[in-house]
Protein backbone atom coordinates (compact mmCIF):
# COMPACT_ATOMS: atom_id res chain seq x y z
CA UNK A 1 0.00 0.00 0.00
CA UNK A 2 1.35 3.73 -0.85
CA UNK A 3 -0.13 6.38 1.37
CA UNK A 4 0.46 9.98 2.12
CA UNK A 5 -0.28 9.79 5.80
CA UNK A 6 -1.65 13.28 7.03
CA UNK A 7 0.40 15.42 4.28
CA UNK A 8 -1.04 16.46 1.62
CA UNK A 9 -0.19 13.28 -1.65
CA UNK A 10 1.95 15.46 -3.55
CA UNK A 11 4.23 16.07 -0.60
CA UNK A 12 5.34 12.31 0.16
CA UNK A 13 4.74 8.60 -0.39
CA UNK A 14 4.56 6.35 2.19
CA UNK A 15 6.28 2.99 1.09
CA UNK A 16 4.97 1.02 4.23
CA UNK A 17 2.33 -1.38 5.08
CA UNK A 18 0.01 -0.23 7.66
CA UNK A 19 -0.93 -2.92 10.43
CA UNK A 20 -3.14 -3.40 13.49
CA UNK A 21 -0.99 -2.08 16.53
CA UNK A 22 -2.79 -5.30 19.02
CA UNK A 23 0.03 -7.43 18.89
CA UNK A 24 2.33 -4.58 19.76
CA UNK A 25 4.07 -4.55 23.48
CA UNK A 26 2.74 -1.73 25.69
CA UNK A 27 5.47 -2.89 28.84
CA UNK A 28 8.26 -0.66 27.93
CA UNK A 29 10.68 -2.60 30.97
CA UNK A 30 9.78 -5.78 28.85
CA UNK A 31 10.23 -4.40 25.60
CA UNK A 32 13.78 -3.38 26.82
CA UNK A 33 14.71 -6.33 28.48
CA UNK A 34 13.28 -8.54 25.50
CA UNK A 35 15.68 -6.51 23.38
CA UNK A 36 18.63 -6.47 25.44
CA UNK A 37 18.66 -10.13 25.99
CA UNK A 38 18.72 -10.89 22.28
CA UNK A 39 15.04 -12.52 22.78
CA UNK A 40 13.81 -10.28 19.77
CA UNK A 41 15.00 -7.39 18.00
CA UNK A 42 13.50 -3.76 18.91
CA UNK A 43 11.98 -3.32 15.18
CA UNK A 44 10.06 -6.30 16.12
CA UNK A 45 8.14 -4.61 18.68
CA UNK A 46 6.37 -1.26 18.89
CA UNK A 47 4.99 0.68 21.78
CA UNK A 48 1.61 2.38 21.41
CA UNK A 49 1.96 6.25 21.31
CA UNK A 50 -0.33 8.86 23.25
CA UNK A 51 -1.39 11.99 21.78
CA UNK A 52 0.58 14.56 23.58
CA UNK A 53 -0.19 16.27 26.52
CA UNK A 54 -0.81 20.62 26.32
CA UNK A 55 2.32 20.66 28.54
CA UNK A 56 4.57 18.75 25.83
CA UNK A 57 2.91 20.87 22.81
CA UNK A 58 3.38 24.15 24.43
CA UNK A 59 7.05 23.48 24.27
CA UNK A 60 7.01 21.99 21.01
CA UNK A 61 5.26 25.75 19.84
CA UNK A 62 8.13 26.98 22.15
CA UNK A 63 10.92 25.30 20.03
CA UNK A 64 9.40 25.89 16.91
CA UNK A 65 9.29 29.80 17.72
CA UNK A 66 13.30 29.39 18.73
CA UNK A 67 14.91 27.27 16.07
CA UNK A 68 12.01 27.66 13.23
CA UNK A 69 14.08 29.60 11.15
CA UNK A 70 17.27 28.10 12.11
CA UNK A 71 15.40 24.58 10.81
CA UNK A 72 14.31 26.44 7.30
CA UNK A 73 17.98 27.98 6.83
CA UNK A 74 19.43 24.12 7.21
CA UNK A 75 16.50 23.24 4.56
CA UNK A 76 17.73 25.62 2.33
CA UNK A 77 21.20 24.81 2.38
CA UNK A 78 20.28 21.50 2.72
CA UNK A 79 18.45 22.02 -0.71
CA UNK A 80 21.13 24.07 -2.29
CA UNK A 81 23.41 20.77 -1.77
CA UNK A 82 21.16 18.12 -3.22
CA UNK A 83 20.83 20.43 -5.78
CA UNK A 84 24.88 20.71 -6.52
CA UNK A 85 25.13 17.06 -6.37
CA UNK A 86 22.73 15.92 -8.31
CA UNK A 87 20.96 17.15 -12.10
CA UNK A 88 17.90 17.00 -13.72
CA UNK A 89 15.29 15.07 -11.75
CA UNK A 90 16.09 14.25 -7.68
CA UNK A 91 14.16 11.54 -6.11
CA UNK A 92 14.08 12.21 -2.43
CA UNK A 93 14.30 9.06 -0.15
CA UNK A 94 13.75 9.95 3.61
CA UNK A 95 14.18 7.58 6.27
CA UNK A 96 10.67 7.42 7.92
CA UNK A 97 9.98 8.86 10.24
CA UNK A 98 12.72 11.14 10.87
CA UNK A 99 13.64 12.51 7.99
CA UNK A 100 10.09 12.70 6.56
CA UNK A 101 9.13 15.76 7.63
CA UNK A 102 12.96 16.99 5.81
CA UNK A 103 11.95 15.36 3.11
CA UNK A 104 8.88 17.09 2.81
CA UNK A 105 10.24 20.42 2.83
CA UNK A 106 13.65 19.45 0.13
CA UNK A 107 10.82 18.33 -2.18
CA UNK A 108 9.16 21.81 -1.92
CA UNK A 109 12.19 24.13 -1.77
CA UNK A 110 14.17 21.25 -5.31
CA UNK A 111 10.94 22.42 -6.93
CA UNK A 112 10.25 26.03 -6.13
CA UNK A 113 13.58 27.08 -5.23
CA UNK A 114 15.88 25.38 -7.65
CA UNK A 115 13.28 24.57 -10.71
CA UNK A 116 13.75 20.57 -10.07
CA UNK A 117 11.48 18.08 -10.64
CA UNK A 118 11.40 16.12 -7.27
CA UNK A 119 9.87 13.16 -6.22
CA UNK A 120 9.94 12.13 -2.51
CA UNK A 121 9.14 8.62 -0.81
CA UNK A 122 9.70 7.87 3.18
CA UNK A 123 10.80 4.17 3.06
CA UNK A 124 12.10 2.12 6.44
CA UNK A 125 15.93 1.67 7.49
CA UNK A 126 16.76 -0.50 10.76
CA UNK A 127 20.32 -1.05 12.52
CA UNK A 128 21.24 -4.80 11.81
CA UNK A 129 18.50 -5.40 9.83
CA UNK A 130 19.27 -2.54 6.45
CA UNK A 131 16.50 -0.39 4.09
CA UNK A 132 13.28 -1.59 3.24
CA UNK A 133 15.13 -3.75 -0.25
CA UNK A 134 11.35 -4.03 -1.42
CA UNK A 135 10.76 -0.13 -1.10
CA UNK A 136 14.11 0.49 -3.25
CA UNK A 137 12.71 -1.91 -5.90
CA UNK A 138 9.69 -0.32 -5.86
CA UNK A 139 11.57 3.21 -6.37
CA UNK A 140 13.28 1.74 -9.29
CA UNK A 141 10.52 0.25 -10.74
CA UNK A 142 8.44 3.54 -11.40
CA UNK A 143 11.12 4.69 -13.47
CA UNK A 144 13.66 6.86 -10.82
CA UNK A 145 17.30 6.85 -12.06
CA UNK A 146 19.58 5.20 -9.61
CA UNK A 147 21.88 8.00 -9.97
CA UNK A 148 18.68 10.48 -9.27
CA UNK A 149 18.27 9.68 -5.54
CA UNK A 150 19.15 11.48 -2.49
CA UNK A 151 19.10 9.46 1.19
CA UNK A 152 17.13 11.79 3.45
CA UNK A 153 17.96 12.15 7.45
CA UNK A 154 17.12 14.75 10.31
CA UNK A 155 20.32 14.00 12.10
CA UNK A 156 22.92 11.78 13.21
CA UNK A 157 23.79 10.73 16.66
CA UNK A 158 26.23 8.23 17.06
CA UNK A 159 26.16 7.50 13.13
CA UNK A 160 24.26 3.79 13.39
CA UNK A 161 21.85 4.64 10.87
CA UNK A 162 24.59 6.31 7.91
CA UNK A 163 26.68 3.23 8.59
CA UNK A 164 23.41 0.97 8.10
CA UNK A 165 22.25 2.66 4.85
CA UNK A 166 25.84 2.58 3.24
CA UNK A 167 26.18 -1.42 4.44
CA UNK A 168 22.90 -2.24 2.72
CA UNK A 169 23.30 -0.06 -0.67
CA UNK A 170 25.97 -1.73 -0.85
CA UNK A 171 25.11 -5.15 -0.77
CA UNK A 172 21.26 -3.67 -3.07
CA UNK A 173 23.71 -2.71 -5.31
CA UNK A 174 25.83 -5.39 -5.88
CA UNK A 175 22.55 -7.90 -5.72
CA UNK A 176 20.65 -5.77 -8.72
CA UNK A 177 23.49 -4.04 -10.39
CA UNK A 178 23.21 -0.75 -9.92
CA UNK A 179 24.66 1.96 -8.57
CA UNK A 180 23.01 4.00 -5.76
CA UNK A 181 24.91 6.19 -4.12
CA UNK A 182 24.77 5.43 -0.19
CA UNK A 183 25.40 8.90 1.56
CA UNK A 184 23.34 10.32 3.50
CA UNK A 185 21.90 13.91 3.73
CA UNK A 186 21.24 15.42 7.05
CA UNK A 187 20.40 18.95 8.67
CA UNK A 188 22.98 18.46 11.64
CA UNK A 189 25.69 15.64 11.56
CA UNK A 190 26.57 15.05 14.93
CA UNK A 191 28.64 11.91 14.45
CA UNK A 192 30.56 13.23 10.97
CA UNK A 193 28.68 10.18 9.78
CA UNK A 194 26.93 11.85 6.67
CA UNK A 195 27.54 12.41 2.90
CA UNK A 196 26.54 15.95 3.59
CA UNK A 197 25.08 17.69 6.06
CA UNK A 198 23.71 21.57 6.73
CA UNK A 199 25.37 21.44 10.08
CA UNK A 200 27.43 19.76 12.84
CA UNK A 201 25.80 21.58 15.79
CA UNK A 202 23.60 19.73 18.17
CA UNK A 203 20.51 22.15 17.98
CA UNK A 204 16.79 21.34 19.20
CA UNK A 205 15.21 19.94 15.18
CA UNK A 206 11.43 20.93 16.64
CA UNK A 207 10.46 17.80 14.73
CA UNK A 208 12.28 15.66 17.02
CA UNK A 209 10.05 16.47 19.57
CA UNK A 210 6.56 14.94 18.67
CA UNK A 211 6.10 11.47 17.41
CA UNK A 212 3.27 10.47 14.83
CA UNK A 213 1.77 14.08 14.70
CA UNK A 214 4.53 15.60 13.42
CA UNK A 215 5.14 12.78 10.75
CA UNK A 216 2.26 12.09 9.02
CA UNK A 217 0.60 10.40 12.05
CA UNK A 218 2.70 7.41 10.96
CA UNK A 219 4.37 5.47 13.50
CA UNK A 220 8.36 3.81 13.31
CA UNK A 221 8.87 1.56 11.18
CA UNK A 222 8.44 -2.34 12.70
CA UNK A 223 9.39 -5.73 11.16
CA UNK A 224 6.57 -7.39 12.05
CA UNK A 225 6.00 -11.47 11.42
CA UNK A 226 2.69 -10.69 9.62
CA UNK A 227 5.07 -9.17 7.22
CA UNK A 228 5.05 -11.35 3.85
CA UNK A 229 8.49 -11.43 2.09
CA UNK A 230 7.18 -8.55 -0.65
CA UNK A 231 5.73 -6.60 1.77
CA UNK A 232 7.06 -3.12 2.90
CA UNK A 233 8.09 -3.00 6.12
CA UNK A 234 5.48 -2.41 8.61
CA UNK A 235 3.46 0.56 10.27
CA UNK A 236 0.72 2.04 12.39
CA UNK A 237 -0.77 4.48 11.23
CA UNK A 238 -2.72 6.61 13.95
CA UNK A 239 -5.47 8.32 12.08
CA UNK A 240 -7.72 9.00 15.61
CA UNK A 241 -4.97 11.23 16.33
CA UNK A 242 -6.46 13.94 13.54
CA UNK A 243 -7.18 16.39 16.01
CA UNK A 244 -3.59 16.80 17.49
CA UNK A 245 -1.95 16.56 14.05
CA UNK A 246 0.70 18.93 13.49
CA UNK A 247 2.48 17.66 10.61
CA UNK A 248 1.01 19.78 7.61
CA UNK A 249 1.32 22.99 9.68
CA UNK A 250 5.00 22.63 10.64
CA UNK A 251 6.10 22.21 7.13
CA UNK A 252 3.92 24.51 5.74
CA UNK A 253 5.70 27.18 8.42
CA UNK A 254 8.86 25.93 7.60
CA UNK A 255 8.50 26.52 4.00
CA UNK A 256 7.42 30.14 4.33
CA UNK A 257 10.18 30.79 6.80
CA UNK A 258 12.71 29.14 4.21
CA UNK A 259 11.00 31.30 1.05
CA UNK A 260 11.56 34.49 2.82
CA UNK A 261 15.10 33.63 3.57
CA UNK A 262 16.31 33.22 -0.31
CA UNK A 263 18.97 35.31 -1.09
CA UNK A 264 20.00 35.94 2.29
CA UNK A 265 22.09 32.79 2.75
CA UNK A 266 26.11 32.75 1.53
CA UNK A 267 26.58 29.82 -0.48
CA UNK A 268 25.94 26.82 0.60
CA UNK A 269 28.92 24.25 1.69
CA UNK A 270 29.39 20.76 3.26
CA UNK A 271 30.24 21.03 6.92
CA UNK A 272 34.06 19.28 7.73
CA UNK A 273 32.71 16.09 9.80
CA UNK A 274 36.42 14.87 10.47
CA UNK A 275 35.88 16.83 13.75
CA UNK A 276 32.07 15.88 14.44
CA UNK A 277 33.38 12.38 13.98
CA UNK A 278 36.60 12.38 16.32
CA UNK A 279 34.68 13.95 18.93
CA UNK A 280 31.60 12.01 19.06
CA UNK A 281 34.02 8.81 18.70
CA UNK A 282 36.05 10.26 21.89
CA UNK A 283 33.26 11.05 23.64
CA UNK A 284 31.01 8.06 23.63
CA UNK A 285 34.35 5.71 24.31
CA UNK A 286 34.53 7.91 27.93
CA UNK A 287 30.97 7.61 28.83
CA UNK A 288 31.31 4.09 28.66
CA UNK A 289 34.19 3.62 30.70
CA UNK A 290 32.43 6.59 33.22
CA UNK A 291 29.06 5.01 33.73
CA UNK A 292 30.05 1.79 33.34
CA UNK A 293 27.95 1.02 29.95
CA UNK A 294 29.22 -2.26 27.77
CA UNK A 295 26.79 -1.59 24.99
CA UNK A 296 27.46 1.20 22.65
CA UNK A 297 23.99 1.29 21.82
CA UNK A 298 23.26 1.94 25.65
CA UNK A 299 24.53 5.67 24.63
CA UNK A 300 22.62 8.05 22.80
CA UNK A 301 24.06 11.42 22.50
CA UNK A 302 22.21 14.64 21.46
CA UNK A 303 19.15 15.77 21.44
CA UNK A 304 17.29 14.22 18.85
CA UNK A 305 18.61 10.88 20.29
CA UNK A 306 18.07 11.86 24.22
CA UNK A 307 14.48 12.76 23.01
CA UNK A 308 13.78 9.59 21.44
CA UNK A 309 14.92 7.74 24.61
CA UNK A 310 13.03 9.26 26.85
CA UNK A 311 9.64 8.84 24.36
CA UNK A 312 9.99 5.17 23.35
CA UNK A 313 13.16 3.51 25.70
CA UNK A 314 13.84 2.81 29.48
CA UNK A 315 16.03 5.95 30.39
CA UNK A 316 18.59 5.46 32.75
CA UNK A 317 19.88 9.16 33.41
CA UNK A 318 19.90 11.86 31.29
CA UNK A 319 23.00 14.46 31.24
CA UNK A 320 22.39 18.01 30.06
CA UNK A 321 25.24 20.27 29.55
CA UNK A 322 23.11 23.17 31.13
CA UNK A 323 19.78 22.44 32.61
CA UNK A 324 18.43 26.15 32.18
CA UNK A 325 18.49 26.14 28.32
CA UNK A 326 15.84 26.44 26.51
CA UNK A 327 16.46 23.66 24.39
CA UNK A 328 16.72 20.94 26.84
CA UNK A 329 13.00 22.38 28.08
CA UNK A 330 11.37 19.05 26.67
CA UNK A 331 13.65 16.73 28.04
CA UNK A 332 13.71 18.34 31.64
CA UNK A 333 9.72 17.86 31.22
CA UNK A 334 10.17 14.29 30.17
CA UNK A 335 12.69 13.33 32.84
CA UNK A 336 9.83 14.70 35.41
CA UNK A 337 7.15 13.28 34.31
CA UNK A 338 9.21 9.62 33.99
CA UNK A 339 11.28 10.31 37.00
CA UNK A 340 14.88 9.88 35.20
CA UNK A 341 17.58 10.93 37.39
CA UNK A 342 19.10 14.25 35.72
CA UNK A 343 23.03 15.09 35.62
CA UNK A 344 24.67 18.30 34.67
CA UNK A 345 28.00 17.95 33.45
CA UNK A 346 29.12 21.32 32.04
CA UNK A 347 32.06 20.22 29.83
CA UNK A 348 29.23 17.94 27.78
CA UNK A 349 30.02 18.23 23.79
CA UNK A 350 26.54 17.59 23.28
CA UNK A 351 22.80 19.87 24.64
CA UNK A 352 21.76 16.16 26.05
CA UNK A 353 22.85 12.74 26.17
CA UNK A 354 20.35 9.88 27.78
CA UNK A 355 21.36 6.56 28.66
CA UNK A 356 19.50 2.98 28.45
CA UNK A 357 19.03 1.59 31.82
CA UNK A 358 20.35 -2.03 31.53
CA UNK A 359 18.23 -4.94 31.42
CA UNK A 360 20.19 -6.82 33.54
CA UNK A 361 19.86 -3.36 36.16
CA UNK A 362 16.02 -3.37 35.96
Amino acid sequence: MNFSGSYHGADVTFLLKPLPLADFVDDVAEKERLIQSGQRHYSEMLSPERPPSARYVAVFDEACRANGERMARDCLRLAQLVAQRRSGPVTVVSLARGGTPVGVLLKRLLERVHDRVATHYSVSIVRDRGIDANALRHILAQGHAPASIVFVDGWTGKGVIARELAASIERFNREHGTEIDSGLFVLSDLAGAAACAASCDDYLIPSSILNATVSGLVSRSVLAKALGPRDFHGCVLYSDFAAHDRSRDFVDDLERRALALCGQTDEAQAVDARLAASRSQAYVAAAMARYGVNDVNLVKPGIGEATRVLLRRAPRLLVLRDAQAPAVAHLRLLAEEKQVPVEIDPALPYQAVSLIRSASDA
